[in-house]
């Protein structure tokens, strides 16, 4: 608890701020790739304190939101057809084309469990005898994890347990962020946890391409330290990769986690919301995990990229618009009754905005 009141230390953050207004001399867009980051600088008000002339925008970095809903609705599919689904808790509001979620269908009468690890779907499917199927959503973070359950039901002989093979990777979306020359971007807060697997240099090309590129942690000194960093980096025109979350985050991240997900997964492309089909941004099964895979398994077939009509999760994701510019927002989108997974999950922008306020 000491070491978190350092990093939210009031006389640290006025100092910061007085040194971003000193330096900051001219107009600066910066994004965050990650959520977590996203409800981070919402619950402290960062952007309230930062001076006008910089602003902070979200972007696709909450893997619930960018998860499309022909992805969502296929563990509807699995539903159908009789499946246990075990699944994180933040999966549980996010409404289907039809308007359900699985909230509503458990308490309808399927079977659909929160687990705290995925390797519990395993056990699951122990207790239970039925088909048990894990719905694997998240980045480089959570996909070694996910791929464990492969891993782990092949070591034991477990046959009726699946996932749905979800996991997103960020060189890729991060490559057509660069891209973008609507954004309007000069730098990135990178994604503290995911470059935890991943190592520093998944930012090189952010460098190369004249943006900054600063990864940091969660903490409003964090924030503010990746702030000015940003603001020198775009005033000196030299651009590098700075790792100012060293304490938990390595050059070469973590090897076994790598390891883990090159045994289980190959790349393949993939859906996103928003932004469409990314090639090589998704993992896949290896033809020897491919038993594992829940749509062979079951043999479903997703569709394609489809919106919910009236919902600009999309455009929020690529921080083409704030979360309260799009017209559901806080009327016929709320935590309660949400449209979007924007609203839905912990880590989404437009529940951060809703929560805390811009």
């Amino acid at each position: 608890m000491k070491l978190i009141e350092g990093f939210r230390d009031k006389d640290i953050c006025a100092a910061l701020i007085k040194q971003i207004e000193k330096e900051a001399t001219g107009r600066y867009r910066f994004m965050e790739v990650c959520g977590s980051h996203t409800m981070a600088i919402a619950r402290f008000g960062i952007k309230s304190i930062l001076p006008e002339n910089i602003e902070l925008v979200s972007g696709p970095g909450c893997p619930v939101c960018v998860t499309p809903q022909c992805e969502i609705d296929g563990i509807f599919k699995l539903v159908e057809q009789g499946a246990v689904i075990t699944t994180f808790g933040d999966m549980m509001k996010v409404p289907g084309s039809q308007g359900q979620n699985l909230q509503e269908l458990k308490s309808a009468g399927a079977d659909i469990r929160i687990v705290f690890s995925p390797l519990d779907a395993i056990k699951v499917a122990k207790e239970t005898g039925k088909e048990t199927v894990f719905i694997g959503i998240g980045f480089e973070t959570t996909a070694p994890a996910v791929a464990a359950v492969a891993l782990s039901a092949k070591q034991q002989g477990v046959k009726n347990v699946s996932v749905t093979p979800y996991n997103k990777t960020m060189p890729e979306v991060l490559g057509i962020l660069l891209d973008d020359e609507n954004l309007n971007i000069q730098g990135f807060v990178c994604p503290g946890h995911v470059t935890v697997v991943t190592g520093t240099s998944l930012y090189t090309p952010m460098a190369e391409h004249g943006m900054a590129a600063v990864i940091t942690g969660f903490e409003p000194v964090d924030v503010l330290t990746s702030v000015l960093e940003m603001v020198r980096q775009v005033n000196s025109g030299k651009f590098e990769v700075k790792n100012m979350y060293g304490r938990v985050v390595s050059e070469k991240g973590n090897e076994k986690a790598q390891n883990i997900l090159n045994t289980v997964y190959e790349k393949a492309g993939c859906w996103w919301r928003g932004i469409g089909w990314i090639d090589n941004s998704g993992l896949a099964f290896r033809p020897e995990y491919k038993e594992y895979d829940a749509f062979q398994k079951f043999g479903i077939s997703l569709e394609g990229e489809k919106e919910t009509p009236g919902c600009r999760c999309g455009e929020v994701l690529k921080g083409y618009i704030k979360a309260s510019d799009c017209p559901l927002f806080g009327s016929a989108c709320t935590p309660e009754s949400p449209v979007g997974p924007c609203m839905v999950s912990s880590e989404g922008a437009c529940a951060a905005v809703y929560k805390y306020g811009e």
